[in-house]
């Protein structure tokens, strides 16, 4: 328990570095006052506009201002939707976990039995094959992914739907797209693991009490090669949520990510604040259930 206090403490400078740097991006970007008021509005209501959003004061105290606020989840109204950013961020929160849940699910799914399959076949056709599309998967871009199996799938063969968000058939090509270059990575990180175990003590002291082959490899082998997969899925939440927000405006997927791409062209700044905030507790929260898995897939592990 005091490690995961300790864990959880460390966050709250890891949230004061971001909302910094959101701070400061926001005010380098331009005057929010110029965007919220029409274009023939005279020097006093830009003045006054100012003032009422704290903009007159310096910049110092601002950041106080802005932090105080952030504390108490406000993150200003967006001058778009004409309410406060965060539930606007919220109410498409689920929309985006949906999609990365199901990503980390296809990307174990196809990762897992090839880098098995190659570790076992090294240096065969079958491995060389595996490895050599793990590599093309993740040279892929999201977008063009996307776009070819919208092409093949959507249009050609009409198995799924183009665009939206509603049924499981909607969510399949988005998953595919997001989770291809996370399966080619762990399937990567898996093979090279899976070689170094396949030769322990313990493998060979599993095979010599007479268990079968599929219990040696997955229940002693495999078990033992999850960890640094673990830690890569965990690291790779932030590459995950960029190729989201890609996959998102590609097939109209209603998540965060197409907010953000949306709110920054607006650059509906307290949109953008909020996202990013979202964004970043999620990442961090990724890692900490990481830390909870350790535990689970290695009983030996011990927190200190």
């Amino acid at each position: 328990m005091a490690y995961f206090l300790k864990k959880i403490a460390q966050i709250v400078p890891v949230l004061l570095i971001i909302s910094f740097v959101v701070f400061v991006f926001v005010n380098v970007s331009g005057d929010p006052v110029v965007l919220m008021l029409p274009e023939n509005a005279s020097n006093e209501e830009i003045q006054a506009m100012q003032k009422a959003m704290g903009l007159d004061k310096p910049v110092i105290v601002q950041y106080g201002i802005f932090l105080l606020n952030v504390i108490q989840g406000e993150f200003g109204q967006s001058f778009i939707y004409k309410q406060q950013a965060l539930p606007i961020v919220l109410e498409r929160l689920p929309a985006t976990f949906e999609l990365m849940t199901a990503a980390i699910i296809v990307s174990i799914i196809i990762s897992i039995p090839l880098g098995v399959l190659s570790a076992i076949k090294k240096n065969s056709p079958v491995d060389l094959f595996i490895s050599g599309s793990s590599v093309l998967g993740k040279a892929m871009p999201n977008f063009w992914l996307g776009l070819m199996l919208v092409l093949l799938f959507s249009v050609y063969f009409q198995m799924f739907p183009v665009s939206g968000r509603g049924s499981l058939a909607h969510l399949i090509l988005p998953a595919i797209t997001t989770g291809t270059a996370m399966a080619a990575e762990i399937t990567r990180m898996l093979r090279s693991k899976m070689l170094d175990v396949l030769h322990q003590d313990y493998m060979r002291t599993a095979r010599s009490k007479g268990l079968n082959h599929f219990s040696v490899i997955y229940r002693h082998g495999l078990r033992n090669s999850l960890l640094p997969v673990i830690t890569l899925i965990a690291i790779n939440i932030s590459t995950l949520v960029g190729g989201a927000l890609v996959t998102e405006v590609v097939f109209a997927w209603p998540g965060i990510g197409q907010l953000v791409i949306s709110a920054v062209h607006a650059r509906d700044m307290a949109v953008v604040q909020a996202c990013m905030f979202v964004i970043a507790i999620l990442v961090i929260g990724a890692n900490l259930i990481a830390d909870l898995l350790y535990r689970v897939v290695d009983p030996r592990i011990t927190y200190k």
